[in-house]
C-alpha cells in the first residue's frame, strides 16, 4: 500500500482509509481509520448512525446491528484482538452472538458518539470482508427451454463429431443442457434474512420489467456463438448469443435495470457498465469438475490449471448455429450449486414478465 495514496473505501458517502496488516490467522486483517470530520459527543438524541438507530438506555446508549454469523470472526479477530481494539478505541462494549447463531451484534456505551463510532467501524469491517465471501446466488434468465436444449444437444453432438481432433475439444467441456442460462449478476446472501431481502427486491422490479415487455413474454432467439478472449486457438469459454427476435435491446435494458436496482440496495457489486449477457455452452472449467458453475466461480481449479481448447474450427463450422427460439417469461434468483426437479438451479425467488 502506498503511504501517500492509501486505498479508500466508501460507505454511505463516508470515506475511510484502508490499512492492511498481516495476521497469522487470516489471509490479511484489515483495519480502517475514519477520515471524515471528528464525531461530536453532543449529538442530537434522534440522530442515527447511518441506517442504524442508537437508543438511549438507563446506562447510556445502545445500538443493535444485523450481521450474518459467518462474518462474526472478522469482528472478533484472532483471540478476540479486533473486538478488544474496537472496544478500547471507542470506549464501548461489543456483544457478539456465538459462532453459527444468527442474531444481532449489540454495541453499548456511555456516550452516543462513542457508540456511533463503534457502529461505523464495525460496518466498515463487515463491508470489507463481505466482499471476500464467495457468491451464493445469482439472478438469471433461464435458457433451458426444451427447444433450446434440443438444439444444444445437436450442437454438442456435431461439434464432438467434427472437431474432436482439435486440441482440447471433447464432450466434458460442454454445459449441462438443463442449466443453460444467462447470468445477470451475482449475490453473496449470507443468511436467510438476506435471501428474503433479495426476494423482496426482486418483486419490486416486476412493474418496470412488465412496462418494458408490455406485460408479455419476451420472444428470444439463440443463434450464433462467440468466444471470450483474443485468441480463438486458446479459448476457455464459448457462449451462445441471445437476442430479442424483434431486434430491440429490451433484454439488455431489463438486465441493466435489475443490476442497477440490486446495486442500489447494497446486494450486488457492479462489475461492468453494462451486463455482459452470454449463455455459456462450452467452458474448460467443466473438464475436470462438472459441478463448477459458469457464473463467475473458479471451482477448485486455478486459471493455470485450465486446459484451453482450439475453437477455430468450431467457430468456422458453427458460428451461425441456431439453437432455437423461445419465449422468456421469468427472472429467477437462483441458488449456486443446486438443482431442482427440472435439472435447473433451485430458485429462491422469481418474477414473471407477463
Amino acid at each position: 500500500m502506498e503511504v501517500l495514496r492509501p486505498a479508500l473505501i466508501n460507505i454511505d458517502g463516508r470515506i475511510y482509509r484502508r490499512n492492511v496488516t498481516k495476521d497469522e490467522h487470516y489471509e490479511e486483517e484489515e483495519d480502517f481509520s475514519y477520515m471524515g470530520p471528528p464525531e461530536s459527543e453532543d449529538l442530537a438524541e434522534d440522530e442515527s448512525c447511518d441506517t442504524h438507530c442508537i437508543e438511549q438506555t438507563d446506562k447510556g446508549y445502545r445500538c443493535a446491528i444485523d450481521v450474518p454469523s459467518v462474518l462474526y470472526k472478522y469482528i472478533i479477530g484472532k483471540k478476540g484482538e479486533t473486538r478488544r481494539r474496537l472496544e478500547f478505541d471507542t470506549k464501548t462494549s461489543i456483544s457478539i452472538p456465538k459462532q453459527g447463531v444468527e442474531g444481532q451484534i449489540v454495541i453499548t456505551g456511555s456516550h452516543k458518539a462513542a457508540v456511533s463510532s463503534a457502529v461505523t467501524r464495525v460496518e466498515v469491517l463487515v463491508e470489507s470482508f463481505r466482499k471476500k465471501q464467495p457468491f451464493t446466488h445469482f439472478l438469471s434468465f433461464p435458457l433451458n427451454d426444451s427447444k433450446v436444449q434440443e438444439g444444444f444437444l445437436t450442437f454438442k453432438e456435431e461439434v464432438v463429431k467434427q472437431c474432436s481432433q482439435d486440441h482440447g475439444v471433447d464432450g466434458s467441456i460442454f454445459q449441462n443442457p438443463a442449466k443453460l442460462h444467462l447470468t445477470i449478476g451475482t449475490l453473496a446472501l449470507l443468511n436467510d434474512m438476506e435471501v428474503r431481502k433479495a426476494c423482496e427486491h426482486l418483486q419490486e422490479c416486476q412493474n418496470f420489467i412488465r412496462d418494458i415487455t408490455e406485460g408479455k413474454p419476451l420472444p428470444l432467439t439463440v443463434t450464433g456463438i462467440e468466444y471470450m478472449n483474443d485468441d480463438p486457438a486458446m479459448v476457455d469459454v464459448l457462449y451462445a448469443k441471445v437476442n430479442v427476435k424483434d431486434g430491440s435491446d429490451r433484454l439488455q435494458v431489463i438486465a441493466d435495470r435489475l443490476v442497477e436496482h440490486f446495486v442500489s440496495a447494497g446486494l450486488m457489486v457492479r462489475e461492468w457498465d453494462r451486463v455482459k449477457l452470454h449463455g455459456t455452452v462450452m467452458n474448460t472449467l467443466f473438464r475436470k469438475d462438472s459441478t463448477v458453475e459458469d457464473t463467475g466461480g473458479t471451482g477448485r481449479q486455478t486459471m493455470s490449471e485450465r486446459e484451453a481448447f482450439d475453437a477455430r474450427n468450431v467457430l468456422k463450422k458453427f458460428g451461425a448455429f441456431h439453437f432455437g427460439d423461445f419465449e422468456l417469461n421469468a427472472v429467477l434468483l437462483s441458488q449456486r450449486y443446486s438443482t431442482d426437479c427440472t435439472g435447473y438451479y433451485s430458485s429462491a425467488g422469481s418474477i414473471n414478465l407477463s
